[in-house]
């Protein structure tokens, strides 16, 4: 149970690391003024921001992801491979009920760090150098947030992440452990990295096609409201609103982006994760093997298994 918690929270940071710059352009995508949008698209997006803002805007922002993240993937992982066992048998289902408990339990925590980030990755949008800070930093946002709205302004998009996380994670769990094994991924197997590395990055795709249409629901709830002018009553007033504006196209605005983000984040969390768990168990066999006088056995039988 601990070496779950432990493997999610080292895994949660490396792909943060990996993905911020991606999704602060995802969340400026989704967000932009479609009667004066700033930007045509992905790249030029990217090479706005990093001219208007430096390098360094890619990664506003990213101080609620690296503490939430690590965490929120720590409870994850953690509560994924606890209700797997507690299911008994690893089955498909089994890991596709395990992953949705575990996507619901982390809402806690990912809608108010969701809503800190999105905030600091719009605050000063178009500028090199901020003239004025709304926020600090992402704790202060929330401090910020709580004080003028209270609890129901840092939980704002509740509903909508508990709908996109449920089922999307659900899916990424489910995903993975086909992958994997259908890849034949085992801890003798010298091309086991590349075999983790394309099963995570698949398993975060497909995750996010699950769910995408409803995280632009999200991002528009959660970025409602700055600058002063509230434009949504909630969920179907925003879903409705965006619809007559812009059509069925602005549910897969950022879409490109997201996806891009998705491979490389999601390989290398779930890669960073099962070898930090086959090391660590691979350690642990070892010891016991030396303490009984017979040998370790194999450190992981199935990766997805966790």
């Amino acid at each position: 149970m601990a070496l779950d918690f432990l493997a999610g929270c080292v895994g949660g940071a490396a792909g943060v690391l990996v993905g911020h710059p991606f999704d602060t352009v995802k969340v400026r995508l989704q967000v932009q003024n479609v009667e004066k949008p700033l930007y045509r698209g992905t790249l030029h997006c990217f090479q706005s921001i990093i001219k208007q803002e430096s390098a360094f805007g890619l990664y506003k922002g990213i101080g609620s992801p690296m503490m939430g993240l690590t965490f929120i993937n720590a409870l994850v992982f953690g509560v994924q491979g606890n209700t797997l066992r507690a299911l008994g048998k690893d089955t498909p289902l089994h890991q596709f009920l395990a992953g949705s408990a575990a996507g619901a339990i982390q809402c806690v925590i990912c809608c108010p760090m969701e809503l800190a980030k999105t905030r600091m990755q719009l605050q000063g949008t178009g500028e090199y150098k901020l003239k004025s800070k709304n926020y600090k930093n992402s704790l202060d946002c929330l401090v910020k947030i709580y004080r003028k709205e209270g609890l129901k302004g840092i939980n704002r998009g509740m509903v909508s992440t508990f709908l996109r996380e449920t089922p999307s994670f659900g899916f990424y769990f489910l995903t993975y452990d086909c992958l994997t094994r259908y890849l034949g991924c085992e801890a003798e197997d010298s091309y086991i990295i590349p075999k983790l590395l394309l099963a995570g990055g698949m398993s975060g795709i497909v995750s996010w096609l699950s769910t995408y249409p409803v995280d632009v629901i999200k991002s528009r709830l959660q970025a409602d409201g700055v600058g002063g002018v509230t434009r949504y009553a909630g969920i179907l007033d925003c879903v409705r609103k965006s619809y007559h504006e812009e059509g069925l196209k602005v549910f897969t605005r950022g879409l490109t982006s997201t996806l891009l983000r998705a491979f490389p984040v999601n390989a290398a969390t779930f890669a960073t994760v099962t070898v930090f768990l086959m090391y660590m168990r691979s350690e642990d066999n070892q010891i016991r093997g030396d303490l009984s006088g017979c040998e370790a056995g194999p450190a992981i039988q199935q990766p997805s298994s966790f």
